[in-house]
């Protein structure tokens, strides 16, 4: 039996999963990226909150996402050097921020709780609530803030090349 098609009322129609599933996902979709002679297909729409069940119950929070939260092609840095991945869960507090940032790689998010909101140089606001995945800008100065009454903790995976700095802060 196939799959039914992907349609924009069948993604609102999902359910959000909880941080335990979220793991096994994300570690599944990572053992799968070793290689093979798939060509990716761009994704389309707005990279934010989009779930989808696979057949095997599996959520897929993003699916060949080709864009990031300020719709830029995503690209991976020019090198030679050899591919790295980072994670890392980030706490908020609230009223807290991390201060101004820029990814030069790509950088995949996931709010796990509470909300946050985004501050882009260039003074576009993002505001992302828990269950959202998105792709960051990449190569723009921003902030993310808790600008709630409770904690936020956000799932942030960075996609950098071994030797090479992912992350420029001022």
């Amino acid at each position: 039996m196939s799959p039914s098609p992907l349609t924009p009322a069948r993604h609102r129609g999902l359910r959000r999963i909880g941080a335990a599933a979220l793991a096994v996902t994300l570690a599944t979709s990572l053992s799968a990226c070793g290689g093979g002679d798939e060509e990716a297909v761009p994704g389309e729409g707005d990279p934010a909150a989009i779930e989808v069940v696979a057949p095997d119950g599996a959520a897929i929070l993003l699916d060949a996402q080709a864009i990031n939260a300020l719709d830029q092609r995503i690209v991976y840095p020019n090198r030679v050097k050899k591919a790295e991945i980072s994670s890392e869960i980030e706490v908020l507090e609230p009223g807290q921020e991390t201060g101004w940032r820029k990814y030069r790689v790509p950088v995949y998010v996931y709010v796990l709780e509470g909300a946050i909101s985004i501050e882009y140089d260039a003074g576009v606001v993002k505001d992302y609530a828990a269950g959202t995945a998105f792709v960051q800008a990449q190569g723009i100065w921003h902030n993310t803030s808790n600008k709630g009454d409770v904690r936020a903790r956000m799932l942030t995976v960075t996609m950098g090349v071994k030797g090479t700095q992912s992350r420029a802060e001022r």
